[in-house]
């Protein structure tokens, strides 16, 4: 019978390129898996020496002359204990996804990916062998990610003959991501008749968030122990317990909880990894920018949030009484500062220009610049990031205004549609009260005209966000997003917009992905329904 060993999981957040300090947790962790957990082994994520994706930075040579010193580095450092990393190879001419273990002082073993993601390809080679070596007497296989869910069974993944799989993962977060890993580890750990390590990274990346999640699969697919979502952790496990324990472990995933821990992740790393000093908001007194403040104090801290209220002469009394509440509920510091006598200078100087023109949107969008450049006045001062607060049905629809209140570094709710946002909104209130009723109960409007509504420039929002997903997310054609029951003439307006206005989209602030469509990318100069007639 062979020695029980313990096995940890170190799920990190690393930075992007940073390979020093990467290399400085990577031996922080794997000195107190040793010497506080007493495992034998340690497993990090995909990338985890170098952080996930690296984009062009893995053209600069210099970040692989840091990648070898680090593993040098770290096979002198830390004894007496397996480590497996993930990191960028690069072997003369080519660069590979890999992994390498590393075990007293040596170099025992390198896997390179194999089923290279689309954002790999035109950097990386793909790998084409297979990785088997032994923890002691315990023999492993070594899988990066994608290839997992590829690998059919081998000669050497023989009932038995493996006592497990270890496989390391820089996978995003989407909504569906959760359920779909589960069902995807059950079914390899019974194919592959073996148990699975699953290593996950965590931490927000740009647009990228990455929510660990790590776990543990014995060999009839049922997980025995999962790491927390969103958390930096140190999961440890026995070999022996994963290969014959056939208990479950039950969990259920609140998809609201997710996606709004999701977002607070996203926007601490953001605003962390970026060195800005805090955030300064817009605050209208609607439910996107109130959902956002949330978010971000929730992610920052009251003292690292400031908010600014510009109201115009069509701004409500009940806007005012709103942002005044939630500052109050937050204790934050809220700025107001009217944009009348900014907007009346703008109108002033383009008189001439304008003489004889009729009011239109113009002057709504030039009341949105107005705020804009006042928000990123206060950015630029104070060293904070812009948090823009529009949603995804809005950028979907063109209903923003450029250099407006798409101005910002930043918008957590991106890829959100508006429903989604109330869905967000009421979870969190359930929690504590940090949105004011009124932000959520209220018709939604820009305030830029009187009486103005979303809804006189936009189908309503249950029946916008349902077109927006099948389109966008689930990239459903016309035809068929008429025959499940919508009229024809609104989706056709509907996806006409949308084509319309890529090239506002283009020049929006990045944001979290949480759904896991395709990254949609259409072209700017297009031909559109020619029945149909649009102003950009």
């Amino acid at each position: 019978m062979k020695e029980p060993i313990r096995v940890a999981i170190a799920q990190i957040n690393p930075l992007v390129g940073d390979v020093l300090g990467n290399t400085k947790k990577i031996i922080d962790y794997a000195i107190k898996a040793r010497d506080q957990l007493h495992a034998r082994a340690v497993i990090f994520p995909e990338m985890a020496l170098s952080g996930y994706p690296l984009y062009d930075l893995l053209l600069n040579n210099n970040i692989h002359v840091q990648i070898k010193n680090a593993l040098k580095e770290i096979k002198n450092t830390v004894k007496n204990i397996y480590i497996i990393i993930g990191y960028p190879e690069q072997d003369k001419a080519k660069r590979y996804n890999s992994a390498i273990v590393i075990y007293n002082g040596e170099f025992i073993a390198n896997y390179r990916k194999q089923n290279l993601d689309s954002i790999e390809d035109q950097y990386f080679t793909p790998g084409n062998k297979v990785c088997v070596f032994k923890i002691h007497s315990h023999k492993m296989a070594l899988f990066i990610c994608k290839d997992l869910w590829t690998t059919k069974p081998k000669p050497s993944f023989k009932k038995n003959q493996l006592d497990a799989i270890i496989c390391i993962n820089a996978s995003p977060f989407t909504i569906t991501k959760a359920a779909l890993r589960e069902k995807l580890l059950n079914q390899k750990a019974r194919e592959l008749k073996a148990p699975i390590i699953y290593a996950n990274c965590v931490g927000g990346q740009d647009d990228f968030i990455f929510d660990g999640e790590s776990m543990l699969v014995n060999r009839q697919g049922k997980i025995i122990k999962r790491a927390g979502f969103f958390n930096e952790e140190l999961l440890l496990t026995e070999l022996s317990s994963i290969s014959s324990r056939p208990r479950k472990i039950n969990f259920k995933h609140n998809i609201e909880s997710l996606i709004y821990q999701a977002l607070v992740l996203s926007v601490r790393d953001y605003v962390e990894k970026n060195h800005f000093k805090g955030v300064v908001i817009g605050s209208s007194g609607g439910i996107d920018s109130a959902l956002t403040i949330a978010i971000a104090v929730d992610a920052l801290g009251k003292d690292r949030v400031a908010t600014v209220f510009m109201p115009s002469c069509h701004t409500s009394d009940l806007s005012a009484e709103i942002v005044s509440s939630q500052s109050k509920i937050l204790k934050i510091k809220n700025y107001t500062i009217p944009i009348n006598n900014i907007f009346n200078c703008y109108i002033n100087s383009l008189k001439d220009i304008f003489k004889e023109l009729p009011e239109d949107i113009t002057e709504e969008n030039l009341q949105a610049r107005c705020r804009g450049t006042l928000l990123m006045a206060i950015s630029n001062k104070k060293k904070l990031l812009v948090l823009a607060t529009g949603n995804k049905s809005e950028l979907a629809m063109g209903y923003a205004t450029l250099y407006g209140d798409m101005a910002g570094g930043f918008c957590p709710l991106a890829d959100l549609t508006k429903t989604l946002v109330y869905r967000l909104a009421n979870y969190r209130n359930s929690i504590s009260l940090v949105i004011s009723e009124d932000a959520i109960t209220r018709e939604p409007s820009a305030e830029l005209r009187p009486n103005q509504k979303d809804t006189d420039s936009l189908p309503p929002y249950a029946i916008l966000d349902e077109i927006i997903v099948k389109y966008i997310e689930q990239g459903q054609s016309v035809e068929k997003i008429i025959a499940a029951g919508f009229e024809a003439a609104t989706v056709k307006k509907v996806i006409a917009t949308i084509e319309l206005n890529e090239y506002k989209r283009r020049q929006a602030p990045i944001g979290p992905k949480i759904t896991s469509g395709k990254d949609r990318k259409s072209p700017i100069t297009k031909a559109i329904f020619q029945d149909i007639k649009y102003q950009k």
